[in-house]
This record gives C-alpha cells, sequence and structure tokens, in this order.
C-alpha cells in the first residue's frame, strides 16, 4: 500500500504529461500525470506503457515545445508523414521515467521511438527511415497512411 501512496505522490508532483491521440476537430489533447498514474512506477511497467499505442516518442520537452534539437526531428519528420496520433513522454519531467526507458531499450539516449511496442530507435534511426523510404512501409505495417505518399499521389 505505501507503495502505491509513494508511486501516486511521485506522479502527482513529477506532472507528466502525456499527448494523447488527436481529437476529431484536430485538437491534440494533453493529460498530466494525475490522470496518468498507473504510469507511475519507478519502472512504469514500460512495456505496457509502449503498447499503448501504435506510435510511442520518450522525448525531451513535449511535441507543441521540443526541448532539444534531436526531438524536435522527431516531432518533424513523423508530422511530415502525418502522424498526430502518438503518445509523447517528456522524459525531463522525470529522472526515473529517463533513466528506465534506457534501461529498458538498451540504448543510451533520447528520443526514443516505439512503434506497436517495439523499439525503433532514435532520432538518427528515424531519419535514415525516412530518407530511404523504410518509415513509410513501418507505418503501413500500422495502419497509418504517410502524407507524403497521399502528397505524391496528389501532385501526379
Amino acid at each position: 500500500m505505501n507503495t502505491l501512496i509513494r508511486s501516486t505522490a511521485s506522479c502527482l508532483r513529477s506532472g507528466v504529461a502525456v499527448y494523447l491521440p488527436r481529437q476529431a476537430d484536430g485538437r491534440v489533447c494533453s493529460a498530466s500525470a494525475r490522470l496518468l498514474c498507473a504510469a507511475a512506477g519507478v519502472h512504469k511497467d514500460l512495456g505496457e506503457m509502449v503498447k499503448k499505442d501504435k506510435v510511442v516518442v520518450f522525448m525531451k520537452g513535449t511535441p507543441a515545445q521540443p526541448m532539444c534539437g534531436f526531438s524536435n526531428a522527431v516531432v518533424q519528420i513523423l508530422r511530415m508523414h502525418g502522424v498526430d496520433d502518438y503518445a509523447a513522454y517528456n522524459v525531463l519531467e522525470d529522472q526515473d521515467l529517463r533513466q528506465g526507458v534506457k534501461e529498458f531499450s538498451n540504448w543510451p539516449t533520447i528520443p526514443q521511438v516505439y512503434f506497436n511496442g517495439e523499439f525503433v530507435g532514435g532520432c538518427d534511426i528515424l531519419l535514415q527511415m525516412h530518407q530511404n523510404g523504410d518509415l513509410v512501409d513501418e507505418l503501413k505495417k500500422l495502419g497509418i497512411s504517410s502524407a507524403l505518399l497521399d502528397a505524391e499521389k496528389e501532385s501526379k
């Protein structure tokens, strides 16, 4: 019981923000940790967190306000492909999450991107996938049609 109380208190203090899927009217909503305290354990059941949404990003800052160039690049790449429906976790607001996700993925840097619960990589990997066309294919496997494909069809 004490562990639950400590986790909840930590969650409330940290104010971790999570961006939820884009609403029908185009708005991107965020929810504070108060609404997502189930995700508040130290290792936060990272396995559950990365499987909760098709696309999950652990980043510095938020999609609306990235706090590092690499996190910004990931947000921009996803935006170019029309991927707005993803969960983003700000690791700067929770040091346990920041360290825990590095240990979980065995990858030393942030941002980290997951597709359907599987670790994809960081900014460099996502950029490479974008440049060589693999990202379009991976998004298609997730049931997401890349906006770049749609734009290409319209230009023909």
